[in-house]
């Protein structure tokens, strides 16, 4: 029996981790399961060591078409506190995708609609296929992108959020790749060894100071400009205090090859 329902996650011996939407017949929709199985997924990718780096992607021809109808229905039957918590389900399954203490590479190989844009925007390099098509399509249904809106502000900013959310219009990749949607797009034959090419890069480095590194991103977007200074001094102190810090000083100025790179 199938470990998860509605997704597939598979790690190789590098420690990368593919984690797979898998309803193709429904455009990797979000539902429910779906929502609970992702949570779940990246409470554990978090908490295993083995794990480098996590790619995100889905399965067929679409990435992801954002909330399943189904999952509409069913929400909509629900009194408002069950609709508010079936809300509130997604938008943590998104903040614990976002707070996932390894490199999240979208690996983005077809059209993501309303919460799928926000599952792009959680990850941390986004590479997309040229044929890939887009939209934020909330308003046109009456609704509005409430539980996505964080990351995808914080992803490519409040004006440009206003220029895709308040029309609903669709977009292509080399927009979505203006606007900071995707970090690159490349042909749909090309993906493959884009995203390699990432996952490589991200194997280089140390996996704690790229926790940590992520966390600190984190809590420096997060402060008033100008209280940074005493942040930011304390968290290279403990960087250069951790046991990564010196093994890779150590190595740096031995000019050998630190621990955590595959030629070590």
């Amino acid at each position: 029996m199938a470990e998860f329902e509605t997704m597939t996650l598979m790690t190789d011996p590098r420690g990368v981790a593919h984690l797979t939407l898998n309803r193709p017949e429904r455009h990797n929709a979000l539902d429910a399961t779906l929502i609970a199985e992702l949570s779940h997924a990246a409470v554990r990718l978090a908490a295993d060591s083995a794990v480098r780096v996590v790619v995100l992607t889905g399965a067929g021809n679409s990435f992801c078409a954002g909330g399943d109808i189904g999952w509409f229905r069913d929400t909509l039957a629900l009194e408002r506190a069950g609709r508010v918590a079936q809300s509130a389900e997604l938008g943590r399954m998104l903040t614990t995708l976002a707070h996932l203490p390894k490199p999240l590479i979208g690996r983005i190989q077809g059209p993501a609609f309303g919460g799928g844009i926000g599952m792009i925007t959680v990850c941390d390099v986004a590479i997309g296929a040229a044929d890939a098509r887009f939209g934020l399509t909330e308003v046109r249904l009456g609704l509005i992108p409430a539980n996505i809106s964080p990351h995808v502000i914080a992803r490519i900013g409040t004006a440009r959020a206003r220029a895709t959310m308040l029309s609903g219009a669709l977009f292509d990749a080399a927009h979505a790749e203006r606007i900071g949607l995707l970090d690159r797009v490349v042909p749909a034959a090309d993906l493959d060894a884009a995203v390699e090419a990432v996952v490589a890069a991200h194997l280089e480095a140390a996996p704690g100071a790229v926790a940590a590194t992520k966390r600190l991103i984190r809590d420096v977007a997060a402060m008033p400009p100008g209280d940074h200074v005493a942040l930011t001094s304390e968290r290279l102190a403990d960087a250069w205090e951790s046991p990564e810090g010196r093994a890779g000083i150590d190595a740096f100025l031995a000019r050998r090859t630190p621990p955590w790179r595959s030629g070590a």
